[in-house]
């Protein structure tokens, strides 16, 4: 098993080289084999300290905890230091990661960020991808695996296909598999390895558009920062969206000219970033002592919030 420091130096040497990204996230991928699994872990060290962390979490389920205790030989009692751990090879550490952190830092390697708080949101987020669909229908390049779950509707697992139809995969530990496993539903192939142009379904949309693409580019605005004025997210592209969108392109180094096209929806994906994942924890706020035009204000630009009216006593 390859040490952390090894795979960084292979790594490097990799890019000094001036390999392929494809070429680098298919060796880095290898390189990695036998690396430990952590629920929600993305390439920290292999320590008792970190394992002991993420142990902890809300939300693991007892399998997991127990994974991760049982292959630790300090947490599982059976020694009081690391040396001779599978996970220290030559007194060095490896790193864990669940399976999407795996494959996130599989891909840093080459110079690719995937975006996404889990397998589902990843492979919705459609500007990580040139390509995706069917695990029948895949083409024989490096590229991401997903397991789809029908009865939940989500992604419940990721991998790496590196070709000829072996998959590499982290679940226990970082290990190899095929396309003709069982589960395996789905490919994608990200931004930067098939190409630089993102997938994108929605339409252009410009000052005197209407309808849900409008309110949802709003909406985004929104989330970043942007006023949209009093009127918010309604659907309506007006003044203020046109606006709005101009001083985004020109902070995001695209053509100023207010249209939503396809650069500018993929700007946008990646600065709003993911959607949070089913079951992650969110966060309610309070602003108390609005008056009802200030409160009418905010609301017109969050869709889900609400108005509540408090009356004033007399002390």
């Amino acid at each position: 098993m390859n040490s952390a420091k090894q795979v960084d130096e292979a790594v490097r040497a990799m890019a000094e080289a001036g390999e392929s990204r494809e070429a680098i996230v298919r060796k880095t991928a290898e390189l990695m084999m036998g690396w430990p699994y952590v629920w929600g872990a993305v390439g920290k060290d292999c320590t008792p300290a970190i394992r002991r962390q993420y142990m902890g979490r809300s939300g693991l389920a007892p399998g997991d905890v127990e994974l991760i205790r049982k292959r630790c030989q300090v947490l599982n009692g059976s020694r009081d230091t690391c040396v001779g751990c599978q996970y220290y090879p030559g007194g060095e550490r490896t790193r864990v990661n669940d399976c999407q952190g795996f494959v996130k830092k599989v891909h840093e390697a080459a110079g690719i960020t995937l975006n996404g708080g889990g397998c589902t949101s990843m492979y919705a987020n459609n500007a990580n991808w040139t390509e995706k669909g069917l695990i029948r229908d895949m083409p024989d390049v490096v590229c991401c695996v997903f397991k789809h779950i029908s009865s939940t509707g989500k992604m419940d697992h990721i991998g790496i296909h590196v070709g000829g139809g072996r998959i590499i995969h982290c679940s226990v530990e970082v290990k190899e598999g095929k396309t003709t496993d069982r589960g395996w539903t789905h490919y994608a192939v990200p931004v930067g390895i098939g190409g630089d142009a993102p997938i994108v379904t929605r339409p252009t949309i410009r000052r005197g558009s209407t309808g849900q693409y409008v309110k949802e580019c709003q909406q985004d605005l929104i989330r970043i920062g942007y006023d949209l004025g009093s009127y918010g997210a309604d659907g309506k592209f007006g003044a203020k969206t046109e606006a709005a969108v101009r001083a985004f392109q020109a902070a995001h180094g695209l053509s100023v000219d207010g249209v939503v096209g396809p650069a500018t929806w993929v700007a946008l994906d990646k600065a709003v970033g993911p959607e949070p994942e089913p079951g992650e924890t969110l966060y309610t706020v309070m602003i108390e002592h609005l008056d009802k035009t200030q409160a009418t204000a905010l609301c017109r630009n969050y869709p889900n919030a609400k108005m509540i009216e408090e009356g004033c006593g007399n002390a």
